[in-house]
């Protein structure tokens, strides 16, 4: 195989995770069901290997980059060379963590210029699929629930002024807390009535606490990370309590 080059760097959340998955189902198919052919290029009397996933979705093992940097990070060097010291299964178990931390390397290192939520949003959406790892051990991806204390769909956190008082940050609707989007079905949106989608913004209102779509309150991640307390427009707009 020929060493697929970089037409241009993703640069937006879509279009590096769309990188990072293509990358990630060329090294899958070289762990599982290129196994064979993987294994017999990985011959320990050649000298220092690597395994690349590319953007087309194939794999190729060959000599690091001679160039210095190299363009992107490099893969794990000399994976060959322990090939014949190890059961096969473990030496690719050992291949397959190695490569992980290179996928993670490669999706960051093409997400530096992104923003903190950009990022956040970057490794949720990573995270919901199986580590290479996980599918050469046929382990079961696990994914995380929300604690009780959470509630079900939000994340909401304390702080304290001066003075003692308590006072409540916005509950942002974070996909890295949140289950399955059809469990979630019956959420929706307090302004346009729509759907939850684990792919856009929400936040919820801390006094009526209904969810709303960013982009329907005009309220964008970064902003959000300044409130104190989210009240949404119907509860701006009401009267005090007497």
């Amino acid at each position: 195989m020929e060493m697929a080059a970089i037409s241009s760097s993703p640069r937006t959340v879509e279009e590096i995770f769309k990188d990072y998955s293509a990358r990630r189902a060329g090294i899958v198919r070289a762990l599982t069901y290129d196994v064979d052919e993987f294994y017999a290029t990985c011959d320990p009397e050649k000298e220092n290997l690597c395994l690349y996933g590319h953007p087309n979705e194939t794999w190729e093992v060959t000599l690091p980059a001679e160039e210095v940097p190299p363009e992107l990070p490099e893969p794990a060097l000399g994976i060959n060379f322990a090939r014949d010291g190890m059961h096969r299964r473990d030496w690719l178990s050992l291949v397959a963590v190695h490569t992980d931390s290179w996928l993670l390397a490669v999706a960051f290192y093409f997400g530096a210029r992104l923003n903190r939520n950009e990022r956040k949003r970057l490794f949720s959406m990573i995270n919901e699929l199986p580590t290479v790892f996980e599918v050469v051990t046929e382990r079961k991806h696990v994914k995380d629930k929300p604690n009780v204390d959470n509630g079900n769909k939000s994340r909401s956190s304390t702080k304290r002024t001066n003075d003692g008082q308590a006072k409540s940050t916005p509950r942002v609707y974070d996909e890295s807390y949140a289950e399955e989007e059809d469990e979630h079905g019956e959420t929706l949106c307090g302004s346009c009535g729509g759907n939850y989608s684990g792919d856009e913004f929400w936040i919820g209102c801390d006094i009526c606490e209904r969810w709303y779509h960013g982009k329907c309150v005009k309220i964008t991640p970064a902003k959000a990370e300044s409130i104190k307390q989210y009240k949404c427009p119907s509860c701006s707009t009401k009267k005090g309590r007497p």
